[in-house]
């Protein structure tokens, strides 16, 4: 069985995709990017913060799902200036306590021109 998982606690997909899907006891999400979901907006312009609202983004996200971070099982992670590696890590690594699997690239351009992109699978 397929659902889909939505909240008002993260940004309304910007596109034709959901916020993330349940397959079977796992859960897919979509890229999440930093937009604030009370204003629609970016509202930080560093790696810093945009990274903590990522992270907020994806833990509404999980806790709607019913899963959490200790459940995520891999994650793919888009930054758009690999200077900014360091910084990302240092935010990631204390959401993330229980080390996933994680692919890190850099980009080009991100939707909205945002510095980080991150989606997860994790077990519900």
């Amino acid at each position: 069985m397929i659902k889909k998982v939505y909240t008002s606690a993260a940004p309304e997909a910007i596109g034709p995709y959901s916020q993330a899907i349940i397959c079977g006891n796992m859960l897919f999400t979509s890229g999440q990017i930093p937009i604030n979901p009370a204003s629609g907006d970016v509202d930080a312009e560093d790696i810093n913060g945009q990274t903590t609202q990522v992270m907020k983004n994806i833990a509404a996200v999980l806790a709607e799902a019913g899963t959490s971070f200790d459940k995520v099982i891999k994650t793919t992670c888009f930054l758009s200036d690999m200077a900014n590696f360091a910084a990302f890590n240092a935010i990631y690594a204390e959401y993330f306590t229980s080390k996933p699997a994680r692919s890190c690239v850099a980009v080009k351009t991100l939707p909205k021109n945002v510095l980080v992109e991150v989606e997860v699978i994790a077990e519900i």
